[in-house]
């Protein structure tokens, strides 16, 4: 074997072979003509290129492709790829031509392959943002490429076809659940993807309230999707009627082991068609406060103002007592309760009262602040500011602090008391006599003599 590399008449017989089978399968007439055609078309893709990359960078500029990330990206792609979409362009019309005229077309065809492969593969790099998805369509689309190619493209999928079983009356072949599988992805993909387009379109229709908005793209997505998997099942051959026994028992599955699930499921459609609440709303459920973010399927987000985010179940908010404070009206009435000393005039303190909240940024003027007496405390003489603010979702309690503390303040600078509790002692003797004993702040108290002591008892 190393006799081989070291003696040099073998390399001559070497290269004599290869010069045989260039001459033999490349350096023929029609292989050179098919080379010669492809490379032509440079010209005119060249020519050419300037016009194209002109016209698609015009798409980064429009607005339906500045509104989602994935067709920005696909944008910003396109100049960049004029050239060989021109090119595969005209070499697919030379293959067209070479059929038509009964010419043999197989450089050709190789050389579309190959530039077909490489502009999916950019493309898929552009949009699909997933990098393990990118490298499945890559890998998919080289080796769709290279089997081709070199020829075993269809042999390829007789073999795989040919895997098969009889499953009653129904064919499974290994070809075709691989179809399904690569069916299902490419159909769900554009599905999710054309759902999030009509969302962000039907989320900028203002005619629409929020709540309709979310429940149209809900049914919007669940019907594309169920169409894609429809799609899917439809392409290896499922008889699409036989989904009516499989949906009587899915139906008796979800009735037996997902009553919550489904109870949940329907109300939130229930939540979203009597528009009873809708995203921005700001509710009270239980111990929970808080504006609506979002309405899902199952659940329904509340953030609340210390920022922790409930999900609350769709149930809930049907079957139990919801506070929504900005059904029909965003107004809010708030009430805040202030005592004053039984020796301060109380219409004085009423005007400093509606004052110190008629201050506040947030308060209403119409209708104003307006205190009133509730009552006469054990205390203190019981008063109330009420006020109204239209912006609930900012919170309640920063407004209150503000109004006490400009009612501190003119408290303070007009002399009105605020009391505080006071109690009456009532002390009875028993058997043990009760020392009471008064000194004075400037001097030190005396401690009584022996004497002293047993004379006062």
């Amino acid at each position: 074997m190393m006799e081989q590399f070291t003696n040099p008449d073998q390399y001559a017989k070497w290269l004599e072979q290869a010069i045989n089978w260039l001459s033999a399968n490349v350096l023929l007439i029609p292989i050179l003509i098919q080379i010669v055609a492809c490379v032509a078309v440079i010209i005119p893709a060249l020519l050419f290129r300037s016009r194209l990359e002109k016209l698609l960078a015009r798409l980064q500029k429009w607005k339906p492709f500045l509104q989602y990330a994935g067709f920005r990206r696909f944008a910003n792609v396109l100049p960049d790829l004029a050239f060989p979409l021109l090119l595969v362009v005209f070499v697919w019309l030379l293959d067209a031509i070479a059929v038509q005229a009964g010419y043999r077309h197989n450089v050709i065809r190789l050389i579309a392959s190959l530039l077909n492969a490489w502009i999916v593969i950019r493309l898929a790099a552009a949009i699909v943002n997933d990098p393990v998805w990118s490298r499945t369509i890559a890998a998919v689309a080289w080796g769709l490429a290279a089997l081709n190619i070199v020829g075993w493209l269809d042999p390829t999928i007789e073999i795989l076809d040919g895997l098969a079983m009889q499953v009653g009356e129904f064919r499974v072949s290994v070809y075709g659940i691989i179809k399904a599988v690569l069916s299902l992805a490419v159909l769900l993909w554009v599905a999710s993807f054309a759902s999030r387009l009509f969302e962000q379109r039907i989320q900028k229709v203002h005619r629409l309230t929020p709540s309709v908005q979310v429940l149209m793209a809900k049914l919007l997505k669940l019907v594309l999707l169920s169409v894609a998997v429809l799609f899917a099942l439809s392409t290896i051959g499922v008889d699409l009627t036989a989904l009516a026994v499989f949906g009587g028992a899915v139906g008796v599955g979800i009735g037996l082991g997902l009553q919550r699930i489904v109870a949940n499921l329907i109300s939130g459609v229930i939540l979203l068609l009597d528009r009873s609440i809708k995203p921005g709303d700001v509710i009270a459920i239980g111990e929970t406060f808080g504006w609506i973010q979002s309405l899902g399927a199952r659940y329904t987000a509340v953030r609340t103002r210390d920022g922790t985010e409930f999900l609350i179940p769709n149930e809930d908010l049907i079957t139990t007592q919801v506070e929504n404070w900005s059904h029909s009206d965003v107004k809010l009435r708030l009430k805040i309760p202030v005592g004053i000393s039984y020796n301060c005039d109380p219409h004085f303190a009423i005007k400093l009262c509606n004052q110190a909240a008629a201050k506040c940024q947030r308060v209403l003027e119409n209708p104003g602040p307006n205190t009133l007496l509730r009552g006469f405390g054990d205390n203190s003489v019981d008063l109330e500011i009420r006020f109204w603010i239209d912006d609930p979702q900012n919170g309640r309690g920063n407004i209150i602090s503000e109004i006490l503390l400009n009612v501190w303040d003119a408290f303070k600078e007009h002399d009105i008391e605020i009391p505080f509790p006071q109690r009456d002692l009532h002390l009875r003797s028993g058997d043990a006599p009760i020392k009471i004993e008064m000194s004075s702040p400037q001097s030190p108290p005396q401690t009584p003599k022996p004497d002293d002591a047993s004379q006062d008892a």
